[in-house]
């Protein structure tokens, strides 16, 4: 059995800072949470919303899975568990914002990409990524000439504008944000530099949202328009 030890010592360190150190914002929390925004973010352990933004507890209501996709808005019996998530995030916490995070290096949009070469990815993998095919089409029509590393950063940010139009696709969402209610945010982090980039609908581009971090200035914040 492996050993998990650091995790346990890791909880005993979160209970020292959050029920001694912080005691009265785990009372508060005990009356419910009101986080101001949803964040749906990816599984990779490498990328840990909460760690990312220095989030403390009651912060995010945060939803991971492969590849941070949101499918479309249907009506069925099977399990949605993306959408029963983003149902609570939106109808019963009233978040502001939804932030979809994507980032470099993504082993889901990976699957994807070797799914055009005829690999299939796991049992379930294969399919669920199949979310974004309309963001591999455009990139291999658009870039069909690059190397499989530019196209792969390519769809990473183009699977994010799928799932903020898989978004809009829910009528409580599109309801909210046509009132004012509710913001849609894609962000994209660059795990090699740690650079976040957000993506501009006025310019339809990604820009950046905090610069790499610098070892003489420490990251730079610019603000979206």
């Amino acid at each position: 059995m492996a050993d998990v030890t650091k995790f346990l010592a890791g909880i005993a360190n979160f209970q020292q800072q959050y029920f001694g150190e912080n005691a009265e914002l785990a009372n508060n929390l005990l009356a419910g949470q009101k986080p101001q925004a949803l964040l749906i973010g990816c599984c990779d352990s490498r990328v840990d919303p909460a760690l990312l933004t220095d989030s403390a507890p009651g912060d995010l209501f945060i939803l991971r899975n492969i590849a941070n996709l949101v499918p479309p808005y249907t009506k069925s019996d099977d399990y949605h568990g993306v959408s029963s998530s983003l149902e609570y995030a939106v109808c019963i916490l009233e978040v502001s914002d939804i932030i979809v995070l994507g980032h470099s290096s993504c082993g889901g949009i990976n699957a994807l990409l070797e799914s055009a070469g005829g690999q299939e990815a796991g049992e379930f993998i294969g399919k669920w990524v199949k979310i974004a095919q309309s963001a591999l089409d455009k990139v291999l029509a658009e870039l069909p000439e690059e190397t499989p590393e530019k196209q792969a950063r390519a769809c990473e940010k183009e699977a994010i504008l799928v799932s903020l139009k898989n978004l809009m696709t829910f009528p409580w969402v599109r309801d909210r944000v046509a009132r004012g209610q509710l913001s849609l945010h894609g962000w994209y982090y660059n795990m090699g530099t740690g650079q976040l980039r957000y993506y501009n609908q006025l310019s339809g581009e990604y820009e950046i949202l905090v610069e790499r971090y610098s070892p003489k200035t420490g990251s730079q914040k610019n603000p979206p328009a």
